[in-house]
């Protein structure tokens, strides 16, 4: 590695073996003057379930445990079973109720997740035309800054089809962009693999670190203790999604036992089912640690879908994921449900919770700190396309004040959220009791405090107050 003859951004950027190349993080000794390379990075990250959530109304005994949403107020809200696992980062988050897109409030759930982050009137039905999703406009603004404009990703995979999108990315001209779902497409991606023999090298290779080990300490004499530092942490994360990587490959690669796509299963258990998720968080997580990317997509599944994302719920125990959403009159119909979803957000927290214990590779405080995440749905209870359930994540650098449940629309007169209790494909047809805000709004927000000069999205202008 010719460390005195690359440009600071290139030297900041990889790690050379032979055949194989490994995205660093930043690093101050070769920082130089270049001052796009030094500036913190503002980081983006969108996290897609389908299906909604559980959403009783008061007078129902699952009301006080099982409901998604908090109870109480902005600040002394109360979580409840289904989000309690985040607790501990309860100061670096912030719950959202009463937020959709006025565009599609009176489409069904099983076709409005295309338009999650794009807004767009995707309609239920007939002529279909989406638009450019947020991160897809934060990641024009980014340009050439990092390697990859963005990272999308899904457990299904492709593109899917018009109102059954699995991947929550959108380009200018409407277009679904593709997802990937296989972490050792990911990965190698990450380290940029070339050569013709690159593959079959980190074949015979139980680490694609084996072959940057001399390089890897050859650069370390050349470091700042920071960097020396920043530098082993990398390595350490990088090995450590490696072994998982390792171990979830049964996730994708086992053969289907049955080819009726109605009825796909994996030969995969409950310890598999974690292993292949945290891998993809790790993922995002290594991506944005090394700068290979500011903006990120993930989404868990496709509405009303089978295949892999249906085998989530399997990582608790339960059967698929969308007939939870369709079970709440069952015994434990509710608990089941949130159960499932607590899941989700326990591992979103685990996502968090190592960007919080991540000091910013510039020194400048935490990853967290410069990264909004956000998870939600675009539907509620029982595929009602209104009052998302959205959790955000951290952005403290980025101008937003976390530990509030921010509440935009009003109780009912029994105390329900407006919504809460739908069971049947009833719901969705029915007339609004109370209009959400839209959540263009927020997504103005987001991309203002992210560094664009914008005031409007999806025919929507403004920004959301009190964020």
């Amino acid at each position: 590695m010719r460390i005195s003859s690359a440009s600071a951004l290139q030297r900041r950027t990889f790690l050379r073996g032979t055949s194989v190349a490994l995205a660093l993080p930043w690093l101050e000794t070769f920082a130089g003057n270049n001052r796009k390379a030094n500036a913190i990075p503002k980081r983006f990250v969108s996290i897609y379930h389908p299906d909604g959530v559980g959403v009783p109304i008061r007078k129902d005994p699952a009301w006080k445990d099982w409901s998604w949403f908090p109870h109480g107020g902005e600040k002394d809200f109360e979580l409840t079973k289904v989000l309690d696992v985040l607790e501990p980062l309860r100061r670096d988050v912030t719950i959202y109720s009463g937020l959709s897109h006025p565009a599609v409030r009176r489409v069904h759930g099983h076709s409005n997740a295309d338009q999650y982050l794009t807004g767009a009137d995707t309609k239920g039905h007939g002529p279909y035309k989406n638009s450019i999703s947020l991160d897809q406009l934060y990641a024009e603004h980014i340009g050439d800054a990092t390697r990859h404009a963005s990272l999308v990703m899904s457990t299904n995979g492709g593109i899917g089809g018009p109102r059954g999108a699995q991947t929550q990315s959108f380009n200018r001209e409407g277009r679904a962009i593709p997802a990937m779902n296989k972490p050792k497409q990911i990965f190698d991606m990450l380290f940029v693999i070339d050569g013709k023999d690159a593959a079959a090298r980190l074949a015979r290779s139980k680490s694609a670190l084996d072959l940057l080990i001399e390089d890897t300490r050859s650069l370390g004499r050349k470091l700042s203790k920071r960097d020396q530092e920043t530098l082993q942490q990398y390595l350490d994360s990088v090995r450590d999604t490696e072994v998982k990587l390792t171990k979830a490959r049964r996730w994708l690669d086992t053969p289907l036992p049955n080819a009726d796509s109605s009825q796909l299963h994996l030969e995969a258990g409950p310890k598999e089912a974690r292993q292949y998720f945290q891998t993809m968080y790790d993922l995002i997580y290594l991506a944005f640690l090394s700068d290979s990317t500011r903006v990120a997509t993930f989404q868990l599944g496709r509405e009303n879908g089978g295949g892999p994302h249906d085998l989530l719920s399997k990582a608790v125990e339960l059967g698929g994921a969308h007939g939870l959403t369709h079970s709440v009159q069952k015994e434990n119909g509710w608990q089941n449900l949130g159960t499932y979803n607590r899941y989700q957000m326990e591992e979103f927290g685990r996502f968090v919770e190592k960007l919080k214990d991540t000091p910013e590779p510039t020194g400048e405080s935490n990853m967290l700190d410069n990264t909004f995440a956000m998870h939600g749905s675009a539907s509620s209870s029982f595929h009602l396309s209104r009052n998302y359930p959205i959790v955000s994540a951290g952005g403290k650098n980025l101008g937003f004040n976390n530990g509030r449940y921010l509440q935009y629309v009003k109780l009912l007169g029994d105390g329900s959220l407006p919504g809460a209790g739908v069971v049947s494909d009833s719901g969705w047809r029915g007339a609004a009791k109370e209009e959400d805000r839209p959540l263009a709004h927020l997504f103005v927000t987001i991309l203002q405090r992210l560094g664009l000069e914008i005031d409007t999205f999806a025919g929507c202008t403004g920004t959301l107050d009190r964020v």
